[in-house]
């Protein structure tokens, strides 16, 4: 038996994908979003080549958390500095930045490394419904 190993020049032709994130968890549109983004769904998956597809994510700012996550989990930011820890609750964050709330769940759920960097440029988050890649005729995904 052998096995398949991808090579970074035979991932040129990468797909598109759309994921509604209106009405469901964070979470799981962020793991949904981690696995395509990683190429984890494909039969060709190797875990050192970068062989993701792009995601466009749209409707952040309906995405909902369950339980009292709202008001109990923070996100935390840190400059480096003594005193520099910034504390935002996500109920805050949800309705200031929600594409950021979303690209943090995402890279949280990527390797550390840099097909997590190279990934993490293949993800367009959008808090509403348009968004800009028409042309490239993404799929839908449910």
């Amino acid at each position: 038996m052998s096995t398949t190993l991808a090579k970074p020049a035979e991932m040129a032709d990468r797909k598109w994908y759309v994921i509604d994130a209106a009405g469901k968890p964070l979470g799981r549109v962020a793991a949904k979003a981690a696995v395509i983004l990683r190429g984890k769904n494909k039969t060709t998956f190797t875990p050192n080549v970068d062989c993701g597809d792009h995601v466009i994510i749209i409707n952040c700012d309906q995405a909902v958390l369950t339980g009292k996550k709202m008001e109990k989990k923070f996100h935390r930011t840190h400059s480096g500095w003594i005193g520099g820890l910034k504390e935002t609750k996500y109920r805050i964050l949800m309705q200031e930045k929600p594409e950021t709330a979303m690209r943090v769940a995402v890279r949280g759920m990527m390797p550390r490394n840099t097909v997590c960097k190279d990934s993490l440029k293949r993800l367009h988050i959008y808090a509403d419904a348009n968004y800009e890649q028409q042309a490239q005729k993404p799929i839908v995904l449910e």
